[in-house]
């Protein structure tokens, strides 16, 4: 299949980059900065804003399907990243006639997703981080889920909770709507998206993806995901 992931220099795009070609997949990694993918067998690399819809057209041409890992950084602005790549991408998807897509949200796009025992996540962390330091990231996030919504596209919507790094896939869960945990490793992440690519079980809604294995530390976690980068 040939795929092309949006994103594919950020820390979840790479990942899938990887699996992706490790699997025979060929890969059109979609970015803004080229030099820093290596060269690669199955791997093109399309030089494109993702919120430009011309430059988007033009990148996704050919492939199959097409997969969303882009990343925003938290900011007391309004941001609009999600929100208008996903209107650039499924309008450019239409016209070509490409059917699958898989968009990275968050846990957080489910009003009713709270972890089962996680007492200090739910009541200090969850509304300190997630709902003020990440407020303007998190209501961009459900614009874009809106926007994808509204197509006839054969769209998930995978929504991890917090990301996390893991040098490897590990025993992860997926269930629809959002999954009963706190953090998510980025392998896993990428790992469930490719399978749902293959397997088709949450077409058009959404799907929670947690990694039980391994946890992060918390302090570190906040810090690299919420304050120095996304």
């Amino acid at each position: 299949m040939r795929i092309a992931v949006f994103g594919a220099n950020g820390p979840t795009g790479r990942h899938l980059t990887d699996q992706a070609l490790a699997a025979g997949h060929e890969v059109v990694a979609v970015t803004r900065r080229p030099g820093s993918l290596t060269p690669r067998p199955g791997l093109t690399v399309a030089v494109a804003d993702a919120t430009d819809p011309a430059a988007v057209d033009a990148a996704i041409g050919g492939t199959d399907a097409v997969l969303s890992a882009l990343g925003a950084r938290f900011s007391k602005e309004t941001i609009t990243v999600y929100s208008a790549s996903a209107t650039a991408i499924t309008g450019a998807m239409s016209r070509h006639g490409i059917k699958r897509l898989l968009a990275v949200s968050s846990s957080i796009a489910d009003p009713n997703w709270r972890p089962t025992g996680a007492h200090f996540f739910n009541h200090v962390l969850d509304p300190l981080v997630n709902r003020r330091l990440g407020r303007t990231l998190h209501e961009d996030m459900r614009r874009m889920e809106a926007v994808i919504r509204r197509t006839d596209l054969d769209w998930t919507l995978v929504r991890p909770s917090g990301l996390f790094e893991h040098p490897h896939v590990t025993d992860y869960h997926a269930r629809e709507t959002s999954a009963d945990g706190v953090f998510t490793a980025r392998a896993d992440l990428a790992a469930s998206m490719l399978r749902e690519l293959e397997e088709g079980q949450y077409v058009r809604t959404a799907m929670g993806v947690i990694t039980t294995a391994v946890k992060p530390n918390i302090v570190k976690l906040i810090w690299q995901e919420g304050v120095r980068k996304k």
